[in-house]
């Protein structure tokens, strides 16, 4: 492993229960890598583990090449990082609350605030009261804290959840953002399929404490063989001239339709025997796989347990 976020075997039992179970994975500088799983799936345990909230039971993580076992204060001066939700002074203005967290850190002046909060989109509402605050704009200050001291790897749980559409959007520029501009490393736990699928560059899947599988997003969703959606009639003959070319194949009829596994090259072939059968042909049309289908495939046969 080389990247500037490394999982080595890492296990975590609680009250002799193993919530998380020998998971590796690397992180590099300017990816999107999300963490994705059901609830009480391990998430969140992870990513304690990541920041020093909780210990590791066995294997190890390291940040920027220091053990968060034998080198904490290294290995954390790299990490910017909101777990839940982020907590501010609501009586402070957002400016107040960085000028606070600043002060725990050395070196970080007006300067350096004013360039995360212009990066973060906060300048106009930075001074007024984080109680007059949306959700939203609660996370971007959040995300503006997490910045201060200039972090290789950002780590966020959950960011998205309660916010709007467009507070999501925001959210996911910002992230983007920062990985093209600062070439950080971004790690995002999310249960929201959607979202990893238009955020992330790399997702490991985790359920049950353990790590099923990481893939790039594009290769994960494409992955599998994609089916062709054919409305046709009549129904019947155009199963039988698929059975004919293609012995075996399951065809799934629906309604006016009928969904078979093909690939691409395989369409000129139907087509010319289902015309030649005199079936009516009214559309084709490609039904590809979203990162959900593939999730439920990676995960149906897995038995999960849910910790809390």
């Amino acid at each position: 492993m080389n990247g500037v976020v490394e999982i080595q075997n890492v296990s975590k039992v609680i009250k002799g229960k193993k919530i998380i179970d020998s998971i590796s994975f690397e992180v590099n500088k300017g990816e999107i890598f999300g963490f994705l799983g059901p609830n009480g799936a391990g998430k969140t345990t992870t990513i304690r583990m990541m920041v020093g909230l909780i210990g590791v039971t066995s294997g190890d993580i390291k940040i920027g090449g220091y053990s968060i076992k034998h080198n904490f204060e290294k290995a954390v001066s790299h990490i910017g990082a909101i777990v839940e939700n982020p907590e501010m002074y609501k009586f402070l203005s957002g400016y107040q609350n960085l000028l606070h967290y600043a002060r725990l850190s050395k070196g970080i002046g007006k300067e350096k605030i004013d360039e995360v909060v212009k990066l973060v989109g906060l300048t106009a509402r930075i001074h007024d009261k984080v109680k007059t605050y949306s959700l939203g704009m609660r996370q971007r200050l959040g995300l503006a804290q997490a910045l201060l001291h200039e972090p290789e790897v950002l780590i966020l749980d959950e960011p998205t959840n309660g916010l709007d559409p467009a507070g999501i959007r925001e959210i996911r520029d910002h992230l983007r953002m920062l990985t093209r501009e600062k070439n950080m490393a971004v790690i995002v736990s999310s249960h929201l399929l959607s979202e990893m699928e238009m955020m992330c560059d790399r997702i490991g899947i985790i359920q049950g404490g353990k790590l099923i599988d990481v893939q790039l997003i594009n290769d994960f969703v494409q992955d599998s063989e994609n089916s062709y959606k054919f409305e046709v009639a009549p129904l019947e003959k155009a199963v039988a001239v698929l059975a004919k070319l293609h012995p075996g194949m399951g065809v799934e009829i629906q309604e006016t339709s009928i969904l078979a596994p093909l690939t691409r090259e395989d369409i000129p072939s139907v087509v010319n025997e289902l015309v030649a059968a005199d079936v009516q042909i009214f559309s084709i049309n490609e039904m590809v796989k979203t990162l959900e289908d593939r999730f439920l495939e990676v995960t149906e046969n897995k038995e999960e347990e849910v910790y809390v």
